[in-house]
C-alpha cells in the first residue's frame, strides 16, 4: 500500500531522530533559541509571500496549484513545527541548518 502524505508527514515530524549524546550548557541553548526565534520569524514572511503567489497561481490557472510550492509549504511548515519544538523543550534536536533538512 503505497504512503499518504499524512504518512510521509508524520514520518518526518515523529519518525526517528538522532538525539544529541550530550545537551548543550543553557547559555549556549540561549543562544540557539534566539537565532531560532529570528529563523522562525523570517520562515513566517517567506510563508506569507508563498501564500500570496500560490493564491494568484491558483486564480491564473482555474483552481490548479503549483505543487513545488505546495511540498516547499510543507516542508517549511515541517521545519517550523521542529524549530518549535526545540524552542519549547519537546526536543534536543536542532533544527536545520544544525541538522539535515529531511
Amino acid at each position: 500500500m503505497p504512503m499518504t502524505d499524512e504518512d510521509r508527514f508524520r514520518g518526518r515530524m515523529h519518525g526517528e531522530q538522532n538525539e544529541p549524546g550530550q545537551r548543550d550548557s543553557l547559555w549556549w541553548r540561549l543562544l540557539f533559541m534566539l537565532l531560532i526565534a529570528v529563523m522562525i520569524n523570517l520562515a513566517q514572511t517567506i510563508l506569507a509571500v508563498v501564500t500570496v503567489v500560490q493564491f494568484i497561481i491558483m486564480a491564473v490557472s482555474k483552481g490548479q496549484p503549483n505543487e513545488r510550492l505546495a511540498d516547499f509549504g510543507t516542508d517549511l511548515g515541517i521545519w517550523i513545527a521542529k524549530a518549535a519544538r526545540f524552542q519549547t523543550a519537546a526536543s534536543e534536536v536542532k533544527p536545520w541548518p544544525w541538522t539535515e533538512l529531511d
